[in-house]
């Protein structure tokens, strides 16, 4: 059992559901990413997604798109995400963390080279934005071969046949994208992704992880009612772009707003 499914079915047990936040590697300077890190943890998070900066984040908004800038204009790149995972486990070795990114930089380096070096720093799973199952059987096969969970997304317009592939291809959980568009843009329909998750379960039997549009506790224990876990991205991300000149003042600020998320996820739970 992967450190994933562990966690979820962890959580199954409690009645409880993944709070699951991310952040960019390297944003807004590479020396704190570890320490936020853990700060999310102390704060309530489940599982952490650590953005790896791409120059082109396609599904991304203006708020994540920054943060990969600042982030790339300390140059970071793979060597450096696969540093910070493994400083994080030298305290941590229980919360699993997944990469997030895009394509090309791994077909840089190399399917199979790539996920030993992910592993081997502690990774437990990884999501490739712009890699549709149907096109992705070595990346998976390289994945698993290494222990590593692949993790598809699914958006209100994938069909049915989008579905079992990912369905068949996934493990760990599966990420639903709750809105059409970018992170951070539109308005959340709660009664369409309740729609949406019942019609993924038919197919489906992973957890299913909400992202896109969860802003504040109101709206993760709304989404945390229908969904097993819950994904805050970009209401993170602008935490550091608001306090980049005062750094002091990120990882608080940070763990406010999950600790507000947590227990409002936990209240609604009971």
């Amino acid at each position: 059992m992967s450190r994933i499914e562990g966690r979820f079915e962890s959580l199954r047990e409690q009645g409880r559901k993944a709070l699951i936040p991310f952040l960019t590697a390297g944003d807004p300077e590479p020396g704190m990413t570890v320490a936020l890190m853990h700060t999310m943890v102390e704060a309530g998070a489940d599982v952490i997604e650590l953005g790896i900066p791409f120059s082109d984040p396609m599904a991304e908004g203006p708020v994540i798109q920054r943060a990969c800038e600042r982030a790339l204009r300390h140059h970071i790149g793979l060597a450096d995400v696969f540093a910070m995972v493994r400083e994080f486990r030298k305290r941590d070795a229980e919360t699993p963390v997944v990469l997030m990114g895009y394509l090309n930089p791994l077909e840089i380096m190399g399917y199979e080279r790539f996920a030993r070096a992910a592993a081997e720093a502690g990774a437990d799973g990884v999501i490739t934005v712009d890699l549709p199952p149907e096109e992705g059987e070595d990346y998976v096969a390289a994945l698993r071969a290494s222990g590593l969970d692949p993790i598809f997304l699914l958006a209100p317009t994938s069909p049915d046949e989008r579905i079992e592939r990912v369905a068949a291809s996934a493990s760990g959980f599966v990420y639903y994208v709750s809105l059409k568009g970018v992170t951070g843009a539109g308005h959340l329909d709660v009664d369409a992704v309740a729609k949406r998750l019942d019609q993924i379960r038919g197919h489906c039997t992973l957890p299913l992880a909400v992202g896109f549009g969860i802003r504040d506790a109101e709206s993760a224990a709304r989404l945390s009612r229908l969904a097993d876990g819950v994904v805050v991205g970009s209401r993170l991300v602008q935490v550091a772009a608001d306090h980049e000149s005062q750094p002091d003042e990120i990882g608080p600020e940070i763990a406010r707003v999950l600790r507000e998320m947590r227990s409002a996820m936990d209240a609604g739970a009971n």
